[in-house]
């Protein structure tokens, strides 16, 4: 199993910790890739909407962008950690999924997120973390994640040197059941119904485009016809 571990912080608090460990539970450390942001995507969307109007190719930050993509396309789990900011997710992990608008279903989804399973996981000393994974999840449903988990926990500390041994041993549980249910899924993910229907409002929608860049896509696909992303895979 392959696991791309998307940290919204480059130094390695509790909320790294937490998804370092969760990665280690289901595959070999070969088998992790992480990223850091900022450091391994230190730019803001400019908003030149290149990406949606004409190619993704055309982002002016692509040669950051481009390995990440590689490394989330070709893994099987995706897990996103990011600490609460001000009852959400850091500033560097927004500007990171700013740069996917294209990806959404209601431009160019990319078919291999269709079969994927994703972790949202967030640490505070007190609250915010459910708001904070909503800022994550809300990218990772619309790119067509099949299934997405949320972490939350208070570690009531800022730094996972100080997070009691009570509280690591509760974490330890947690992301014991938590790496069974993703290992018991892994090559057999169902794409919820909620997603299909949004993919079909888009499926009437490209019937008569606005953009000619997400309406060639769609028809190149087949998604117009009877093809699916989570057919085809």
């Amino acid at each position: 199993m392959k696991i791309a571990l998307i940290n919204g912080q480059d130094h390695k608090g509790s909320t790294y910790h937490i998804g370092r460990m969760l990665a280690e539970k289901m595959t070999d450390t070969d088998n992790i890739t992480e990223v850091f942001l900022p450091r391994d995507m230190p730019k803001f969307c400019c908003g030149c909407a290149k990406c949606i109007t004409e190619n993704e190719k055309l982002c002016p930050h692509r040669s950051y962008l481009e390995p990440i993509t590689e490394t989330m396309d070709s893994a099987d789990v995706l897990i996103f950690t990011t600490p609460v900011y001000v009852f959400h997710a850091t500033g560097s992990m927004k500007a990171f999924l700013d740069h996917y608008a294209y990806r959404w279903m209601v431009h160019r989804p990319e078919e291999k997120m269709f079969s994927k399973q994703a972790v949202c996981i967030s640490t505070a000393a007190g609250a915010g973390m459910k708001s904070a994974c909503r800022d994550i999840k809300d990218s990772l449903f619309f790119w067509g994640v099949a299934k997405i988990y949320r972490y939350g926990v208070a570690v009531a500390a800022v730094s996972w040197d100080e997070v009691s041994e009570k509280k690591k041993i509760k974490i330890e549980k947690k992301l014991n059941k938590l790496s069974k249910a993703i290992l018991k899924r892994d090559g057999n993910v169902n794409t919820p119904l909620k997603t299909k229907l949004v993919f079909y409002i888009m499926r009437i929608v490209y019937r008569h485009p606005w953009n000619p860049a997400d309406g060639d896509y769609w028809q190149a696909k087949g998604w117009i016809g009877s093809a699916r992303p989570w057919k085809s895979l």
